[in-house]
């Protein structure tokens, strides 16, 4: 822990300025004192700061850019992401962001830190529900479960379904800041290149940024969608409401606009690499693991995670770590190959009926009857290895509606 106070202040440079005697810190105008780490992962940490004037909670994500510009406009890219969803309910929203200059002994000139201020969420995310449920050998109600996974749902949609602004709005507003010379790339450039074959544009395809100068302020045509993936869903980036019914996606800095045609081996190699970085491996889809050239890269590879995220809160853990611990196989060949079951399932299935959790028994797993047959057909839909036979968001969104009808109210048979 105080290794992690350490690093925070170390290296807050001329828009961060922190005062050495407490761990306190400045984002712009407003001071924040850190209260403790919340998480960790690659090169950015989370924290739990203060406000000190009003006492209000914020999350803080520190993202280190030790590469220079590129690594820069990869978290610019995420900070635009925070604002161009900032009206969906069911998005997080940054509050404020930073740059700083790297500073301390040995400190690369080109390094720079962002930061970036996040709404703090004190259940948690769904990944700490589905712990809970384990330590406590109990498991989710399954209409209130289903409720949850719809309004994770909606908040895809708003992706998938970009409309610009809140619903109906007509403009869509360039993101402030958004990074090195992230406005004068050009995206049409960029497709016209990769389909003519120019590989040194297919290597930074996915670089470019969220939305085009072009498009500031601009009507968008006809009421014209735009498609964004998040490519990272997983209990772990689902946060949940302080009311305890909503859900809220976050951690946007895996998303990438869709459909990505891919037209050369080096763009195949450049999507895998990424997916490899930002893509949780038991989540990640098939067609992310081996890309291949001539295919297309879509919103369903966040379908198929929907699926192990749903099968996670019901099993507790997701369908191919559950598959692999099982035949102490690799987890990437049971991705590509389908092969997953529920606990029931198969010559080894568990048939410890009445010894569940909700009769105060054991895990899920050992419950064979506690995952009801609708529940079970949301999965499977979601997990088909063939991208085009799982169901859109619309799709989806329908089949969760008309299960939560049929499934009967929470506590009752």
């Amino acid at each position: 822990m105080a290794q992690a106070f350490f690093d925070i202040l170390s290296s807050l440079g001329s828009c961060l300025n922190c005062f050495p005697s407490s761990p306190t810190l400045k984002i712009n105008s407003r001071s924040f004192k850190i209260l403790r780490l919340l998480g960790e992962g690659g090169f950015s940490y989370v924290y739990l700061v203060q406000d000190t004037s009003t006492a209000e909670l914020f999350a803080l994500k520190k993202i280190r850019c030790p590469f220079g510009a590129e690594s820069v406009a990869q978290a610019m890219k995420e900070v635009e992401a925070y604002k161009l969803f900032r009206n969906s309910p069911h998005i997080i929203h940054s509050v404020d962001h930073s740059v700083a200059s790297e500073r301390g002994g040995g400190a690369d000139p080109q390094s720079k830190t962002v930061y970036v201020l996040l709404p703090y969420y004190r259940r948690g995310n769904l990944q700490d529900m589905i712990n809970a449920n384990l330590v406590n050998h109990t498991r989710f109600p399954e209409k209130r479960l289903m409720h949850l996974f719809l309004g994770v749902c909606r908040g895809l949609k708003d992706m998938h379904q970009y409309r610009g602004g809140r619903p109906g709005a007509e403009r869509m507003e360039m993101p402030a800041n958004g990074g090195p010379d992230s406005a004068k790339r050009n995206t049409g450039k960029r497709r016209a290149d990769a389909a003519a074959g120019a590989d040194e544009d297919d290597e930074t395809e996915q670089q470019r940024p969220l939305m085009d100068e072009e498009e500031d302020g601009v009507h968008i045509a006809g009421g014209g969608v735009r498609s964004y993936a998040h490519r990272d869903i997983k209990p772990g980036n689902i946060m949940i409401s302080d009311s305890g019914s909503d859900p809220i996606l976050m951690d946007l800095g895996s998303i990438a606009e869709s459909p990505l045609p891919i037209t050369s081996r080096s763009l195949a190699i450049a999507t895998q690499d990424i997916a490899a970085e930002h893509s949780t491996m038991p989540y990640r889809a098939p067609e992310l693991f081996d890309v291949k050239t001539g295919t297309v890269i879509d919103t369903k590879v966040d379908i198929w995670s929907l699926g192990c995220t749903l099968y996670a809160c019901l099993v507790g853990k997701s369908p191919f770590e559950m598959r692999s611990d099982e035949t102490g196989g690799s987890l990437s060949i049971c991705v590509l190959s389908g092969d997953w079951r529920f606990p029931d399932e198969g010559p080894n299935a568990k048939k410890n009926k009445g010894k569940g959790p909700a009769n105060g028994g054991g895990d899920v797993s050992s419950d064979p009857e506690a995952i009801s047959k609708p529940v079970r057909e949301v999965v499977r839909k979601c997990l088909k290895v063939e991208p085009g036979e799982r169901p859109d968001i619309d799709e989806l969104i329908a089949m969760v509606e008309r299960v939560i009808e049929e499934l009967p109210e929470d506590g009752t048979a």
